[in-house]
């Protein structure tokens, strides 16, 4: 018998309505807004856009979980960020009109709500509550990538495990990861650069620790206070 409990993936105009930018519109403004966006569906392994390519719009993760990496002349690669479902991306590029300086890659199958850069435009021109939620995802982002920095050139492995984990949880880019996070071991070794077994590792330290505590496919945070202040 099927299990119809399992929770329904949310559809484009809810991914929206549920976006806390959204929140203030009017329902003409929520009705232009949605004429201006389109879904796209990607398997794992596909990019979503590349490094160099015009930056035409703005996007939401609706489901799955996306990675921002950067490939270097040299062959290294050197990953940003995730970004797990509720998190929304690219307004960077879009506010400078400069193309995008990194990749985005789906790590596992993924469907991204996409919007065009004229409708990001007109929501700049017509909402205060949209231009406000701008200025609190950048001054997140910032504060983000300077503690990614600072782990990566201060802490070693296990902290930078949790302060990866730490990111996928953070309110405020991504509302819509609550406690816990379906994300497997090797996709968190993606995301720090490090092996699937380093990672199991790190994760045992932890969970022993009492941040966090690991279930299949996926991972419970307990403590995020202090997954972001381990190592330091």
């Amino acid at each position: 018998m099927a299990d119809n409990s399992a929770k329904k993936p949310p559809t484009l105009a809810e991914t929206l309505r549920n976006s806390r930018w959204a929140c203030d519109l009017s329902d003409e403004e929520f009705e232009h807004v949605e004429a201006g966006m389109s879904e796209r569906r990607l398997p794992a392994g596909a990019f979503i856009c590349r490094k160099g390519e015009p930056a035409d719009h703005w996007f939401g993760v609706m489901d799955g979980l996306l990675k921002l990496t950067s490939d270097l002349e040299n062959g290294k690669t050197a990953t940003l960020t995730g970004v797990p479902p509720g998190g929304w991306f690219g307004e960077g590029s879009l506010l400078k009109t400069e193309p995008r300086r990194y990749d985005v890659v789906a790590l596992r199958d993924s469907r991204v709500a996409c919007m065009r850069r004229s409708t990001f435009q007109w929501l700049l021109d017509h909402s205060i509550g949209f231009n406000r939620y701008l200025l609190v995802q950048l001054n997140e982002r910032l504060g983000q990538f300077i503690g990614l920095l600072e782990s990566e050139r201060l802490l070693d492995t296990d902290a930078r495990v949790a302060r990866c984990l730490a990111t996928l949880f953070n309110p405020v880019l991504y509302p819509g990861t609550g406690r816990h996070l379906a994300v497997s071991q090797e996709e968190i070794g993606y995301l720090t650069g490090v092996s699937r077994q380093r990672v199991n590792r790190s994760l045992k330290v932890l969970q022993f620790a009492g941040y966090l505590s690991v279930e299949y496919g996926g991972v419970t945070v307990t403590d995020i206070n202090g997954l972001r202040r381990f190592g330091g």
